[in-house]
């Protein structure tokens, strides 16, 4: 291990928690063995729906939330991802399209962007070209957006697929949301610049190192694997992640976004994975007898959790696009779900999104609020992200004084 690499101050703790993670788990090779024949299974159907024409990704309408069926319940929960289709009339989502270009060329932000590359870090270990995201977070759309009474019975909706019991006690509260400022993709045809290797957010070597991730993940590295549940929250809002500029410090029931524009497979936009137990399989992929007492299958501490054909391949094998969604769709994915975006963009229109997940009232993510909050009075960056503070002075800026008592209660002003 090098003296520039990122866990060299972790060599130590990432050792002694693989031998530690060994020795409670005296059965980890049939462990591992039965949870690759259960991954092994689901890859299969996968390429099946695949060949047969069937999207692997679940859609529902965005009417139907609130009366899903059983069977659908259980496939959004198998594959950790679900397409809310008609969240929001193609006319509005236009207006809203329209006005962020115009707040990004009236306070020139590509001229500013040249200058920052807030993002290079985080995903320096990712395979593929620098992303070029935009690091605005407080512009009319995209606060009009997280404060609409649409994405609020959305993510109500969302947030009671999980199970919320911890010894008793709700773990969040699935009907109260706390905004969580993210930010914009704007992508032209032709762009090769966005492309984003496989990778999965919100914690890296933490996962096998941390005491609240490994609660999280307690079935998996110990007792009865067959109740591991991908939705149970318990534990999940006591993890703590390794400080770092884009590793999200608020608990998120869903990552998601919001489509500004029609985009699907080829047109440079989400692929996945769409297996929700597939952690599970990866947490103990990295403690098999092939891997360096110092790696994790190439997790790096304050990066994004990457996933390669070197350690990963069988879930390579299910990568696929998600179907092609208009404007006004909505496309949310569990915080463990792998996702990656696609090296070019070879369709004909911008492909464009604002980043809205899903992060519901708890004691983790208040605290979070308070820092944000901070930040979104002054203008700056999301507490979460890179100190590029470009909107500070940017005119037509959302302020404060624009919140509706519902956007009031998300920012923490009101709880």
């Amino acid at each position: 291990m090098n003296q520039d690499d990122p866990n060299l101050p972790y060599c130590e703790q990432i050792i002694a928690a693989k031998r530690e993670l060994r020795a409670q788990m005296p059965d980890l090779e049939e462990r591992f063995e039965t949870l690759t024949r259960n991954i092994e299974s689901q890859v299969e159907m996968i390429e099946s729906e695949r060949t047969q024409g069937i999207a692997p990704i679940p859609q529902v309408q965005f009417n139907e939330l609130d009366s899903l069926s059983t069977t659908m319940v259980a496939r959004i929960k198998e594959r950790g991802i679900v397409v809310v289709r008609g969240v929001f009339e193609k006319e509005r989502i236009d207006r809203w399209n329209t006005a962020l270009e115009s707040y990004i060329a009236d306070n020139q932000y590509i001229e500013k962007q040249k200058e920052k590359r807030g993002l290079d870090k985080y995903f320096s270990t990712l395979a593929n070209s620098r992303p070029q995201i935009y690091g605005l977070y407080w512009s009319k759309p995209q606060m009009e957006a997280r404060q609409s009474v649409e994405l609020a019975q959305a993510r109500r909706c969302l947030n009671r697929l999980w199970d919320i019991d911890q010894d008793g006690t709700s773990v969040f509260n699935p009907d109260q949301e706390c905004t969580y400022a993210d930010r914009v993709r704007q992508r032209e045809p032709g762009d090769a610049s966005l492309g984003l290797s496989p990778h999965v957010d919100g914690g890296s070597i933490e996962r096998w190192t941390d005491p609240g991730y490994r609660n999280v993940y307690g079935h998996v590295f110990g007792g009865d694997l067959a109740a591991y549940n991908p939705f149970s929250a318990a534990y999940r809002t006591e993890t703590r992640e390794i400080p770092s500029p884009a590793v999200c410090n608020m608990f998120r029931t869903f990552q998601a976004w919001t489509a500004l524009t029609a985009q699907g497979p080829g047109d440079g936009t989400l692929n996945v994975v769409p297996i929700a137990n597939a952690m599970a399989w990866m947490l103990l992929r990295a403690l098999q007898d092939d891997i360096a007492e110092d790696d994790l299958c190439g997790a790096t501490a304050g990066r994004a959790m990457v996933i390669t054909e070197k350690y990963h391949s069988l879930l390579m094998r299910a990568f696929c696009p998600i179907p092609k969604v208009e404007a006004g769709d909505t496309v949310w994915w569990h915080p463990d779900l792998i996702h990656g975006v696609e090296d070019k963009h070879n369709g004909k229109s911008y492909s464009n999104v604002m980043y809205i997940g899903a992060a519901p009232d708890c004691a983790k993510n208040r605290a979070f609020l308070l820092k944000q909050r901070a930040a979104f009075e002054a203008g700056k960056s999301s507490p979460d992200f890179v100190a590029e503070d470009y909107e500070v002075d940017f005119s037509n800026r959302f302020l404060p004084s624009d919140l509706t008592p519902l956007g009031r209660k998300q920012m923490g002003y009101d709880l």
